[in-house]
């Protein structure tokens, strides 16, 4: 495993810092307080491919390597985490579409989420099932040729502007998901507001009252909808997740960094003190073991290796952590300037706190990983 980036992909990196510097970081805070992210900055983002990275050329996408992928998730993430979980969920159901999808799908949709004439959500978790996915309440009911379905999702990010949705529902008492348009009659959206963060991701409540769609909205086949679909959509979310906390983690540090240089107290700069150093000390190696296993995840994944799940479990659940402790001492470092809205860093700690939850809690992250040590333990002998 090279741990240097090619020249490729550091003109990529430079390329996403740019765009973020430029047309994310100075406005998120404004963002944040709106809790709108304006659309004339998702048609931008779709104008320069950042919205297709993994999507293959041969609908318009970028075709790029996971790494150069995991790049752009942690620029986006140091800018703004609500718009970093854009790219979470439109990524999660295009390649849903892509991986499980029949061609006619692959037709329709995949070009249109690549150009961004559609955004889509992926909608999967309800007022009462959050960890428990399997089993969702939702409904899709076989009747006259067509799905009829029923329930409530909750937590949709972006769901405010989708004009897609990948559902999870149980039809014939087995998990399985469905393509359903957002005009689609029966489907309404109730915009969620005064979050704690990601308060400019636009999250929504889905309710559906007798969705009539085609059976060739079905993906994949009935009872794939967890095992198959959902469990490789939530892997690439907490692949971006965790590349996300790496960049959120980075942003927090560089504020402390500029701050601990201006501001004086006892008669010299914050970071002459020992006690700010240390934290500041614990800030960069635990951001840097973050992107270690980052980086890791992301080799495994373009090797195509069968371990890149659980390593990006590993990533995530570490990375997510890692968010929150640095967040905290960010605005620990800060003062009261850090619990005010003048400083990003108390929008980076209320953001830092949805990263442990999303994509699967932190502590279903650890019986995932405490599982797969087991295993491995036994194989061993």
């Amino acid at each position: 495993m090279d741990l240097q980036l090619s020249p490729q992909h550091i003109e990529a990196q430079e390329s996403f810092q740019s765009f973020v510097d430029e047309a994310v970081a100075p406005f998120a805070d404004q963002y944040d307080a709106a809790e709108k992210m304006p659309p004339e900055l998702i048609r931008r983002m779709a104008q320069e491919g950042l919205l297709s990275t993994v999507i293959p050329s041969e609908y318009g996408g970028q075709a790029t390597d996971m790494l150069t992928h995991g790049l752009l998730c942690e620029e986006i993430g140091r800018g703004s985490a609500s718009l970093a979980s854009l790219l979470t969920v439109h990524g999660m159901a295009s390649l849903a579409i892509l991986k499980w999808g029949t061609p006619q799908q692959h037709e329709v949709w995949l070009p249109r989420l690549v150009a961004g004439d559609v955004i889509a959500a992926f909608a999967l978790s309800e007022p009462d099932i959050g960890s428990d996915a399997k089993s969702v309440k939702t409904t899709a009911t076989l009747d006259d040729g067509t799905f009829v379905l029923n329930g409530t999702k909750r937590w949709i990010s972006f769901g405010q502007v989708a004009q897609l949705f990948v559902i999870m529902a149980q039809c014939d008492g087995k998990p399985t998901t469905f393509l359903v348009e957002a005009d689609r009659a029966g489907l309404s959206v109730t915009p969620i507001t005064g979050m704690l963060g990601f308060r400019s991701a636009m999250l929504a409540e889905l309710h559906l009252e007798g969705v009539r769609i085609p059976k060739e909205n079905l993906i994949g086949r009935i009872g794939f909808g967890f095992s198959h679909v959902v469990n490789s959509a939530l892997d690439h979310g907490r692949y971006c997740v965790g590349w996300g906390c790496v960049g959120l983690g980075q942003a927090c540090l560089d504020a402390c960094l500029e701050y601990t240089s201006k501001r004086t107290q006892f008669g010299v700069r914050l970071r002459k003190h020992q006690l700010i150093r240390a934290m500041i000390a614990e800030m960069i190696t635990n951001i840097k073991a973050a992107r270690l296993l980052c980086y890791h995840a992301a080799w495994l994944k373009d090797q195509g290796d069968y371990g890149a799940m659980m390593e990006t479990s590993i990533a995530k659940y570490f990375a997510s952590r890692m968010a929150n402790q640095v967040a905290s001492d960010a605005v620990q470092i800060h003062g009261a300037n850090g619990c005010y809205g003048g400083y990003p860093v108390q929008r980076y700690l209320r953001d830092a706190r949805i990263m442990e939850i999303i994509e699967g809690s932190t502590q279903m992250q650890q019986l995932i990983i405490a599982h797969h040590g087991y295993q491995a333990h036994r194989a061993r002998g």
